[in-house]
């Protein structure tokens, strides 16, 4: 009778599976542009802003819209609701990232942080070191890095204002390889500074296109003095840069370990750990790889939200005076922001949230891949799909933030406020709240990608911020005859997106803070 019973349940359990995975497939597919038979939608890849593109096509097809690239098929997500409920709830099977052949296998950003696979069995480990090293206890120890670092970027502002997109990476930079590295970066022309900026330029070469190569991963084998196999050429090109990236660094720290002479970093807490016992060549390697991303990965993401921000307090005097005005009722004139004043000042954090609201680092973020079969909203979607969070369509939904166009750092403030770019509840805008939300981020990723260092990211911003408002004022730039000149604004296409084509005056207004500051 209890054998009956077992095999009754079993076939139970099996029926289940099988009508659930025939129920799968017979949904349909996620609405799109009609692709051609071959390419697909290869044609109808936007090659410029491709975040205003998918935004667009949402608006005929729906928050979800599939597109298909020859045979690999996308998702992209244009609602905070959908990227929340897949990426974030469903991370355990929307946490890996897609076999990109340029950028992975060529190139060989396979191991980094950002590209690697969720299977690999290195991903937890990578995880596990830079949660360690990024966490919120953990950037306490760096904030006289950072502290430095300011006082250097606001003096150079004012013996060089016409500098501040070039100062701004450097400040950006140099907290970044101090605290992986313990190294100080160069006045001007600091090697590691450029190598930096020539690998963000060859990330983009990279991902940007479409090459034949992803469809077609034989055309790696095909000669390079083929016309047409110009790619071999881009990625080797690449490769050089990233190894540099990688390795350059990562030599330099620890041959001055071996000679004595080093600062405690990142690197120096795990090359010579507790227990005293040397590292193994998996260690190594993961140290290695871990350390580089703290190096590249916020290096550029930073820099593009200050970017950001001098371009709208040109454009909105009346908001710049506004946080001027908290900085000094609450602190006075004339002496350093640091983070242990951001409590008392909500109006400077809500320009932050808001200029990463408005201009979203990363658009389109990071590319997810789904690691088995799943449905949503009535729609399947396959095992092995890239999913793609359009994180400025999810900041410009007008039904999270009305008016998203208007840059508004009230919108942060009040008993009401809108949802929270850097702390985003799961479900506080969808459903009733419950004690156990997790927070996550439109900005810094989502589920298991979530970005590790994005407390050092915020505080950095914070810090930079409030210290260029409290010591200068931003200005539309002039032209010869003493006019303003209105910005022509232009977003860089990239996975880290830049504003261009605008310019700035720089004003010091606190000259007594600034002076302290002088070599």
């Amino acid at each position: 009778m209890r054998n009956d019973l077992y095999i009754l349940a079993f076939v139970a359990l099996v029926s289940a599976v099988l009508y659930r995975r025939i129920r799968i497939k017979r949904l349909p597919l996620p609405p799109g542009p009609p692709p051609r038979f071959l390419t697909g939608n290869l044609h109808q890849l936007p090659s410029n802003e491709p975040w205003l593109a998918y935004a667009e096509w949402a608006k005929q097809y729906g928050p979800l819209v599939c597109f298909r690239l020859f045979r690999q098929r996308y998702i992209v997500l244009n609602s905070g609701r959908a990227a929340m409920d897949l990426l974030d709830a469903r991370s355990g099977i929307y946490s890996d990232r897609p076999d990109e052949w340029m950028l992975g296998r060529l190139a060989g950003q396979h191991s980094t942080m950002f590209v690697l696979s969720s299977a690999d069995a290195r991903f937890p480990k990578y995880r596990k070191m830079l949660q360690s090293g990024m966490s919120r206890r953990a950037t306490q120890a760096y904030r006289p890095t950072q502290e430095h670092q300011l006082k250097t970027l606001l003096r150079r502002l004012s013996e060089t204002p016409e500098a501040f997109l070039t100062l701004t990476e450097t400040y950006v930079a140099s907290i970044a390889l101090r605290i992986a590295y313990g190294y100080d970066v160069a006045p001007d022309n600091d090697y590691f500074i450029n190598l930096i900026q020539q690998s963000g330029r060859e990330i983009n070469a990279l991902v940007q296109p479409y090459f034949y190569v992803e469809a077609f991963p034989l055309l790696r084998f095909v000669p390079s003095w083929f016309s047409f196999v110009y790619f071999k050429r881009a990625y080797l090109k690449s490769r050089k840069v990233f190894d540099a990236v990688e390795t350059g660094p990562f030599k330099w720290a620890e041959a001055q370990i071996e000679s004595g002479r080093y600062t405690e970093s990142f690197f120096s807490q795990y090359l010579r750990p507790e227990d005293g016992h040397d590292l193994d060549a998996v260690e190594r390697d993961t140290l290695k790889w871990t350390a580089a991303a703290i190096y590249a990965g916020g290096a550029r993401t930073t820099t593009s939200a200050i970017t950001s921000f001098f371009l709208l307090m040109s454009l909105h005097p009346a908001i710049q005076k506004s946080a001027q005005a908290e900085i000094e009722r609450v602190l006075g004139r004339g002496r350093l922001v640091r983070l242990e004043d951001q409590k008392a000042l909500p109006y400077i954090t809500a320009v932050l949230k808001e200029v990463l609201r408005w201009a979203p680092v990363a658009p389109l973020g990071l590319k997810h891949r789904v690691t088995k079969d799943d449905f949503y909203g009535g729609y399947l979607i396959p095992e092995g799909t890239t999913l793609i969070a359009n994180i400025w369509a999810i900041t410009h939904d007008s039904e999270l933030y009305p008016s998203p166009s208007v840059f508004d750092p009230t919108r942060h403030l009040g008993e009401t406020p809108q949802p929270d770019p850097f702390k985003y509840f799961i479900f506080t805008h969808f459903s009733t709240k419950t004690d156990d939300e997790t927070p996550t981020s439109f900005v810094f990723g989502y589920g298991r990608r979530v970005c590790p260092g994005a407390t050092l990211a915020e505080e950095t911003l914070f810090l930079a911020i409030a210290n260029i408002l409290a010591a200068f004022d931003i200005h539309k730039a002039r032209d010869a005859a003493g006019h303003d000149i209105e910005p022509d604004i232009k977003w860089r296409t990239a996975v880290v997106t830049f504003a261009t084509n605008f310019g700035c005056r720089i004003v010091p207004r606190a000259p007594d803070m600034l002076a302290s500051f002088a070599v």
